[in-house]
């Protein structure tokens, strides 16, 4: 890490920074020529930072504020070190650190920490998760009262309409994702191929499959920080909320992964089409987890507005084999790359939870050889399945009084998350509608 700054002399401050719940970053920027202490004896804040919000406010009665004297964690960095901050003026540095208590032990609130966890206990059993994920995003320019697609900077003109898979609206914003993808090379953020999607101003960027699912986590909370950053720099705004416009499809972070042994081997390539026994255990444990856990993969008020019936969002738990109607599909194509696609998450969830609630569930599946109903064959929304939650305040009924979470998630974060998004949804329902999306645009 103390390389990296030597061979970057015109970094002259650098920020650290660890995912809170919602995913926002919370830190500190320190002078370059102090980030020597940051990397040998780490930093402090209180634990009750990774516990705040939306807003950034402390949550009422929390255990973690007056009752223990809103003590310090220590965050540490990293494994990744220090990386470039391309969205930013003057020449900074980011350092991701992680929280632990002052005994060393990991704080089990810390998002990062609940995703390490679960990934130890595949390596227990000599697995190791494979991940990718596709994130969907919107360039919005919301210099005015109304939200809309920015002007393209090659023609000044706007595209006020879905341009499904077009060239033309990815030529259009050409400039933008010419750095974009620049500044995935100088942060090593895998970004692969880009498309337009069905909804205004609506874009998907897929990252490369990453045996670590950690790193597959920082890539994509990295991503999302670097997108947003980026955009405000040539003008407009990037989101990934979930349903900025009600008329058009929201944006999801869709989730692939398959399972190595320790010859290296997919544990759900059968050779055929259809997988082993294990990718069905998984696809069960994902299935029977997936009510329970909606509140991580739809986190905001606005995420159940994309979860409606006929918008390219799952709304009922099932499966089937190359089906996109369903909320686990099993994509076609190579036997040894046999995968699972989770579909249920949104844009705007936190990388970190999202990873160790999918893959802890799929690991639940596999270790008690759980079986799923038939897979669905034709339009899922028609079918009569159990349902997704339809509602925030029945998702955060369903995580809290669950008995199936606590088998991959830390308690103290499952109390913490309840208590964060009651205080949101208490406080959210004294805002106008248009007040909800000018607090969602920048922060998920």
């Amino acid at each position: 890490m103390k390389d990296w700054l030597r061979k970057h002399p015109q970094v002259r401050t650098i920020r650290v920074a660890a995912a809170d719940l919602n995913g926002q970053a919370r830190g500190k920027r320190v002078p370059a020529r102090f980030a020597e202490n940051v990397v040998k004896s780490g930093t402090r804040f209180p634990f009750s930072v990774l516990n705040l919000d939306i807003w950034g406010e402390d949550i009422d009665d929390s255990p973690l504020v007056f009752e223990q004297g809103d003590q310090d964690g220590v965050l540490k960095p990293t494994e990744r070190g220090f990386m470039p901050m391309p969205w930013l003026e003057a020449p900074t540095a980011l350092l991701p650190i992680w929280m632990f208590r002052e005994n060393g032990q990991p704080y089990e609130g810390d998002p990062r920490h609940a995703l390490n966890a679960v990934v130890q206990r595949y390596k227990a059993r000599g697995l190791t998760p494979v991940c990718a994920v596709e994130l969907e995003f919107f360039l919005i320019d919301d210099s005015g009262k109304t939200m809309q697609v920015p002007a393209s900077p090659r023609s000044g003109k706007r595209r006020k309409a879905a341009e499904t898979l077009s060239i033309r609206a990815l030529d259009a914003f050409d400039t933008f994702f010419t750095d974009l993808y620049d500044a995935c090379e100088a942060m090593d953020i895998p970004a692969d191929t880009t498309t337009s999607e069905t909804g205004l101003g609506q874009f998907e960027v897929n990252l490369m499959h990453c045996d670590d699912p950690l790193r597959a986590a920082d890539d994509a909370w990295l991503f999302k920080m670097l997108v947003k950053g980026l955009a405000r720099r040539h003008g407009f705004a990037a989101s990934f909320m979930a349903k900025p416009y009600p008329e058009y499809s929201g944006s999801g972070l869709h989730t692939h992964f398959s399972v190595i042994d320790e010859k290296g081997d997919n544990i759900f390539d059968s050779g055929g089409p259809k997988g082993t026994a294990m990718l069905r255990h998984a696809v069960a444990g994902c299935l029977n987890a997936m009510h329970d856990s909606t509140l991580i993969f739809a986190p905001h008020q606005n995420s159940y507005e994309r979860l409606v019936p006929g918008k390219h969002a799952p709304t009922s738990i099932g499966w089937g084999y190359e089906n996109r109607t369903t909320a686990i599909r099993i994509p076609a194509g190579n036997p040894a790359a046999r995968r699972i696609e989770h579909r249920v998450a949104g844009g705007d969830v936190n990388p970190y939870l999202m990873l160790a609630a999918i893959l802890g569930a799929a690991l639940s599946g596999i270790e008690d050889q759980q079986e799923p109903p038939a897979p669905i064959t034709g339009n899922a929304y028609s079918l009569d399945l159990p349902q997704i939650p339809d509602s925030w305040e029945a998702a955060i009924d369903a995580f809290e009084h669950s008995d199936t979470l606590y088998r991959f998630l830390p308690k103290e974060l499952i109390r913490n998350m309840v208590q964060t998004k009651r205080q949101e949804l208490h406080y959210i329902a004294e805002l106008t509608p248009e007040e909800r999306v000018e607090l969602y645009l920048d922060t998920v």
